[in-house]
């Protein structure tokens, strides 16, 4: 049996994009809307952070010569989507779910309160957290390491399509080490591409464990997280 009790999820935009690559797949989007359900279920807390980089990524607008802080607002409101389609994928399956959001638009989704989402979460709801921060210059793998450590939780899960760190590129080298375990440090010697900068020393500073696991394998959030078994790879002092 997993030690955690509250978790925070962050998906990539990119996850709920398929193989498309762009835009939503509302397949993939069930898919992991049944991992998540499944490990809810069990009693865990569950809190998410998605991504907005399927539908737009405020840093590649900077590159064509939109202004950086206008283009992080697009991304920010692009995370939106992405949080709304995964709370229909998840209340589909009787899984009771609330969007909070960092940029306040109360038609849609409530506005992020930490004691409200504290308490949603201790009554067996899955929250959401949409928008990032709420700020630009700042990913939404650190508004993540941000809510995690207001919320409490014992760890961020970061569900990507591989199945955990490696030494190098699995993609391109076959023969890539992957690790089961790694220490923040190690982690920055190497320069692995665990979170960026910021979010990577807020869950440093915490002490919040971080574990980078296979989003798509199927029943690997409840493996991980109800089974206890060695899903991924483990982040931590």
């Amino acid at each position: 049996m997993s030690s955690y009790r509250r978790v925070l999820l962050k998906l990539s935009g990119e996850i709920l994009a398929g193989q498309a690559g762009f835009g939503l797949d509302l397949t993939e989007v069930q898919k992991i809307a049944r991992n998540i359900a499944d490990a809810a279920r069990s009693g865990l807390e569950i809190a998410l952070v998605v991504g907005g980089g399927n539908i737009f990524r405020g840093i590649q607008a900077v590159d064509k010569g939109f202004d950086r802080a206008q283009a992080d607002n697009m991304g920010m409101l692009a995370t939106v989507i992405n949080a709304l389609a995964l709370q229909d994928a998840l209340e589909r399956l009787d899984v009771p779910t609330r969007v909070q959001t960092a940029i306040e638009m109360r038609e849609l989704a409530e506005p992020f309160i930490r004691r409200r989402a504290l308490s949603h979460l201790e009554k067996g709801r899955v929250v959401i957290f949409a928008a990032g921060t709420g700020s630009p210059y700042f990913s939404t793998d650190t508004a993540a390491a941000l809510r995690a450590a207001e919320i409490g939780a014992d760890c961020v899960l970061k569900g990507t399509k591989v199945d955990g760190i490696y030494d190098r590129d699995p993609v391109k080298y076959p023969e890539a080490k992957r690790f089961s375990r790694i220490t923040y440090l190690e982690a920055l010697q190497r320069q692995l591409k665990v979170m960026d900068a910021a979010a990577f020393s807020l869950c440093m500073e915490n002490g919040i464990p971080i574990v980078v696991f296979d989003i798509h394998g199927e029943g690997n959030l409840k493996k991980l997280l109800v089974d206890g078994e060695d899903v991924g790879t483990l982040v931590t002092s």
